[in-house]
């Protein structure tokens, strides 16, 4: 069970999230051969590669990181591009390591990549199910194993709001609080932030850096004209 499976959203609401991450094993008794930390910081060199939206080291964050500043103008001003280099030069220990892709041929062809690597690692692919499978064919592998998300009791299609659930749960730690997904909302609605302000901001609060700054853009632009 992995945490990005807490995603709110429809099969088809996943088309431009892929999350491919890597774990080591716990110990070498567990069959982890070499160095587990060199294998990950690979894996890493060779995501950002693919043209991830974003990459991150659950131990230290994501590409887009909190700001230290104390006033709630700070989230504005801080640069909205992400640091790949900041992430690769801060892994120090082996753990999850994630690369979040908004676009199909990227991810499919990392997957592949990494297949043909063979770098002694777990790597896992958290999307809607279809797309999961079509990346495993494309590298010419049989999938291991699958796992689901039983989503939440009582929220059905027609809830209102339902953009800032789908914003709030991109960070299936829970850092994302949903009544910020709401304000964010709110400001783009209201055309006093753009949504690529917004997203930035709200990525920032994924302490793992699995947030994609992508689908959030396009439920931001979804919650600006339509009502559901």
């Amino acid at each position: 069970m992995t945490n990005t499976l807490h995603r709110y959203g429809k099969a088809e609401s996943f088309v431009d999230d892929y999350i491919v991450f890597s774990l080591p094993a716990k110990s070498k008794a567990a069959g982890q051969s070499g160095d587990a930390l060199a294998a990950q910081k690979r894996f890493m060199q060779i995501a950002a590669e693919y043209r991830p939206c974003s990459l991150g080291d659950a131990l230290h964050g994501g590409s887009l990181r909190p700001t230290k500043s104390k006033s709630i103008f700070g989230h504005w001003g801080k640069r909205n591009k992400p640091n790949f280099k900041k992430v690769l030069e801060g892994m120090s220990k082996a753990g999850t390591m994630a690369a979040v892709f908004d676009n199909r041929a990227n991810a499919e062809a990392f997957v592949k990549r990494i297949t043909e690597e063979d770098l002694g690692l777990s790597v896992n692919i958290s999307s809607s199910i279809e797309n999961a499978k079509n990346a495993c064919k494309n590298a010419g592998i049989a999938r291991h194993s699958v796992a689901y998300s039983l989503g939440f009791e009582e929220v059905g299609d027609n809830t209102p709001g339902k953009q800032a659930i789908m914003l709030s749960t991109m960070c299936g730690h829970g850092m994302l609080s949903i009544n910020l997904a709401q304000k964010m909302m709110s400001f783009v609605k209201e055309n006093r932030r753009s949504p690529d302000k917004c997203v930035a901001a709200l990525a920032r609060f994924c302490s793992c850096g699995i947030f994609n700054t992508a689908r959030a853009r396009r439920i931001l632009e979804d919650a600006r004209t339509k009502s559901f």
